[in-house]
């Protein structure tokens, strides 16, 4: 057996790689290896997948995630053995939490090389633990185990995924040889067993619960004209921020977007006007909440809902998976639906609340909030916020992490445009893989805006924009290092060196080595006008550098809330 290994191995494979076809996985995302050589060649000689590649593997597996998020269809991996899977664990960790659907092929030493000194060889049995959906350990091929357990084994995986969103870790342990392999007729009678799902192209195993969804019942019991309402929307689609407007027009209540639904609205810059304790005060007349969504960006919002809440206004979630989506542990009722099918017919049976326009009033805050300004000399980051609002419509958008979500909460009001972001695990790492697996898949100009310790972090993806042909845009603002932490309770002794750690770099040459078009605008004018003329002209991807003092966003956020506490309306 030992000489037809290698085409045992693909035989495996191909079973493999073609059940995960046939549950719909399209994209598959490859780093080079040894290995994962059954892997790779099978996935070529497929056919029907498109393939993206990356040397690096952590970035490997964020660029996955950001073609799930925009396709919002599972995406499989393909790693070598070794540190490369352990690599993944970043994207794995986000997709657990925000239900991004990965399919982790990675490959392995056979179980007699692992513990005993061979190469290259870690224990990979469990490695991602709970931050999985999903685990499914292999056997090494061979063929004393049918191709119909493997084909079990694969849908039976799938669909767990399905209902509980997250990724799939099929573990592959492949004994050499690795290479050759293309003769494959020894094993014609192996595959005899699933001659039927090979002659046919349907999945092997379909799983089918009937679902009654009719929510009229459940609606109705809310009786929502009754309520003095405020809709809360949260880290959703464009598509669900849209209904949620119509909705809440429709009642005649509030609604606040946060910037990861891509909508914005007429009570917009709520975490400023939030701290006037008069506008914070009108809001808490609330009595009922429907809160679309979860993960908010303003800690201020979270904040308000949490005392809210104690004070006996009753709390209604909408999500699609049963997560425990409630940091704060409040009281409330968390119903596990189709988002846009119960808005729908919530709207369908909605009549105007008797409490209807009883919110007005906070737009008066919102705009005024809005015409709030701080005095700066150049270019600032309250600009590099702003700017998003006046890109073109249906030019989709990914948020970095640390300071620029939060401005953008603040300061930007997104209207129409579908936006990203990685704010379940919110880290810093693998942000700029990540915009690029959302451009693949939008198939459209991007414009990213992330801070310059995360540029710095993710550099080395920049290779995966670097033959991009579409006008995609990455704004980096650089304050020299973490200037958050200039808004934090840290130690004064240790603030530079500990947290924010200035690095004195800048990126005209990273850019230059990626094959980048640079620039560095001066005035928030030039900002937007570099946006607008490369998104309608350009030919490649543009780095645009926005250099602030390390301070100064600090202290115009200081200055905007106390003008914020000192409106009087």
């Amino acid at each position: 057996m030992m000489a037809h290994q290698a085409a045992l191995n693909r035989v495996w494979t191909q079973v493999m790689l073609e059940a995960l076809y046939r549950q719909g996985v399209r994209h598959l995302c490859i780093a080079p290896g040894s290995r994962s050589t059954p892997l790779t060649l099978e996935a070529v000689d497929h056919g029907g997948f498109t393939l993206h590649s990356h040397f690096d593997e952590r970035g490997l597996g964020f660029l996955a995630l950001g073609l799930a998020k925009a396709t919002n269809n599972a995406v499989a991996v393909i790693v070598t053995s070794g540190t490369a899977v352990a690599n993944l664990l970043p994207a794995v960790a986000e997709s657990m939490l925000t239900k991004e659907r990965l399919i982790l092929l990675t490959s392995d030493r056979p179980i007699e090389l692992v513990e005993c000194g061979a190469n290259q060889a870690i224990v990979q049995t469990g490695i991602f633990s709970n931050h999985v959906t999903k685990y499914v350990g292999l056997p090494s091929p061979n063929t004393t185990i049918s191709l119909n357990w493997l084909l079990t084994t694969i849908d039976s995986a799938f669909v767990s995924q399905q209902q509980n969103g997250g990724s799939i870790h099929i573990n592959c342990p492949y004994p050499e040889p690795l290479y050759g392999g293309e003769d494959q007729s020894m094993f014609q009678d192996y595959r005899e067993s699933i001659r039927g799902w090979l002659d046919s192209d349907d999945v092997y195993v379909r799983y089918e619960r009937p679902v009654i969804r009719d929510y009229a019942e459940s609606i109705q019991q809310l009786n929502l004209g009754a309520q003095k309402g405020v809709i809360l929307v949260g880290n959703t689609s464009l598509s669900i921020a849209n209904q949620a407007a119509t909705l809440a027009q429709s009642l005649g209540w509030p609604i606040v977007f946060d910037p990861q639904s891509g909508q914005g609205g007429d009570w917009q810059h709520y975490d400023l006007w939030l701290q006037n304790q008069k506008a914070n005060h009108q809001l808490s007349h609330a009595d009922f909440v429907l809160q679309v969504g979860a993960r908010f960006v303003s800690k201020r919002l979270n904040q308000w809902l949490s005392e809210q809440v104690t004070r006996g206004t009753r709390c209604v979630l909408l999500t699609e998976h049963l997560d425990r989506l409630n940091p704060d542990h409040i009281p409330m009722t968390h119903l596990l639906v189709d988002i846009e099918q119960w808005l729908r017919e919530a709207l369908a049976l909605s009549t105007p609340s008797q409490h209807a326009h009883w919110g007005d009033e906070l737009k008066r805050f919102a705009i005024a909030t809005k015409a709030l300004s701080v005095p700066a000399e150049t270019i600032s980051e309250f600009d590099v916020a702003k700017s998003m609002q006046v890109l073109p419509k249906g030019i989709p958008v990914f948020l970095g992490n640390s300071l620029i979500v939060r401005l953008v909460d603040m300061l930007s009001s997104i209207n129409g445009h579908r936006t990203y972001s990685n704010r379940g695990a919110s880290g810093i790492d693998g942000l700029v893989a990540t915009a690029s697996g959302v451009a693949r898949a939008e198939d459209l100009p991007i414009v990213m805006y992330l801070g310059d310790t995360s540029l710095l972090y993710d550099l080395n993806s920049l290779a995966l924009f670097s033959r991009a042909t579409k006008p995609h845009v990455i704004v980096v603002t650089n304050n020299d290092g973490g200037a958050i932490f200039d808004l934090l309770p840290v130690p004064l002794e240790q603030k530079v060196a500990c947290y924010q750690m200035p690095h004195g770099f800048t990126f005209q040459h990273a850019a230059a080595q990626f094959g980048l078009d640079y620039c560095q605008p001066q005035s928030n004018a030039e900002l937007e006008s570099i946006l607008l003329s490369h998104l309608a002209n350009g030919t490649k991807t543009l780095l645009v550098e926005v250099n602030t003092p390390s301070e100064e966003v600090g202290g115009h956020i200081r200055s905007l809330a106390q003008q914020v506490n000192a409106l009087e309306l």
